[in-house]
């Protein structure tokens, strides 16, 4: 039995042992009063009894004090006691859900993950971000086994990837289209290029450069076609028309074997020039005069034509503006 918690022992019994022992003092003193005229062991009977008397109610109360006090703090220990005890059952309790494997936590909340995770593929989904949406679909199946849907999910990842890819390149190819239509082919194979480089790999995207080159060499050789038809009709205009143009495909050695044509025909354009310039000038058509001029000028500047025009140049303005009088021949 524990005896912690037994009251202290009483201390009646010592009391009625000194008692009897006053008693028996006062007994003697009586006696030897009575007897011998000694009044000393009378005195120290009296005083024996009195201090019994007066000291055992002071040691009654103050024992009845301190069980008092002691079951006061008996109660408070216990409710305290039983507070502790259901903090203890609490703590018990939130320590064993805290220990729940993350395989109860992952069953218990599976649906809710699950809905979670297929959201935030939608989302990187459309945010173009197909690694990690890859990623997400990998989890799919690891974490929560679902392999049919991580397949479908990763089939539709790749599906949109291929989208948004078509769709850039296809884009690209619009702008390239527009750079050759316009014969602007450095742009064309530079665009070309770039995607090319963003799409490593994509079959199109690949293609794209010697595409380019492969359309300027098309119209590069339409260009010697048409060339040579005008050549052919003899349309001087149509042929250097297109000789300016197709002077920025040639190579200096391609270019060598248009040089003997070239000058035919730019010579015949010149003997063309003088012609409809005598004819203005013998006409009186000042106007004209000076377009043709101006034309031989700009087109012809290094000829002994080009030279001959600009000398009369100034005439010629005046004349087309009415201010000198006209004459019959310049």
């Amino acid at each position: 039995m524990d005896n912690k918690n037994a009251p202290p022992p009483s201390c009646v019994w010592l009391y009625w042992i000194v008692l009897v022992i006053g008693l028996a003092v006062l007994g003697a003193g009586v006696y030897l009063a009575a007897t011998r005229d000694s009044w000393a062991m009378l005195a120290a009977g009296c005083a024996s009894i009195v201090g019994v008397l007066v000291t055992w109610p002071i040691a009654l109360q103050l024992r009845h004090s301190y069980l008092s006090s002691r079951e006061l703090a008996e109660r408070a220990l216990n409710s305290l006691n039983e507070r502790l005890e259901q903090f203890s059952i609490m703590l018990n309790l939130i320590s064993e859900q805290q220990l729940l494997s993350d395989r109860a936590k992952a069953v218990a909340f599976r649906e809710k993950d699950s809905d979670a995770l297929r959201r935030a593929i939608q989302d990187e989904i459309h945010k173009q971000n197909w690694e990690g949406a890859m990623s997400l679909a990998n989890e799919m199946e690891t974490a929560f086994g679902y392999k049919q849907e991580a397949d479908r999910l990763r089939a539709q990842i790749e599906e949109r990837r291929q989208e948004v890819i078509r769709r850039q390149i296809n884009d690209a190819i619009a702008v390239i289209d527009r750079h050759a239509r316009a014969e602007m082919w450095a742009e064309a194979y530079k665009e070309a290029q770039r995607i090319a480089a963003q799409f490593a790999g994509h079959p199109l995207a690949d293609s794209l450069p010697a595409e380019v080159e492969k359309r300027r060499e098309a119209h590069k050789k339409q260009l010697i076609d048409s060339w040579n038809d005008a050549v052919a009709r003899h349309d001087i205009d149509g042929a250097i028309e297109i000789l300016k143009r197709l002077d920025l495909y040639l190579t200096p050695a391609e270019a060598e074997g248009f040089q003997e044509t070239a000058r035919g025909i730019f010579k015949e354009k010149l003997n063309i020039l003088r012609t409809q310039f005598s004819v203005a000038v013998q006409d009186h058509n000042w106007n004209e005069a000076l377009r043709l001029a101006e034309a031989i000028q700009r087109d012809f500047p290094n000829t002994q034509m080009a030279r001959e025009v600009r000398e009369m140049m100034d005439l010629l303005r005046a004349r087309a503006a009415g201010l000198e009088p006209e004459a019959a021949q310049v």
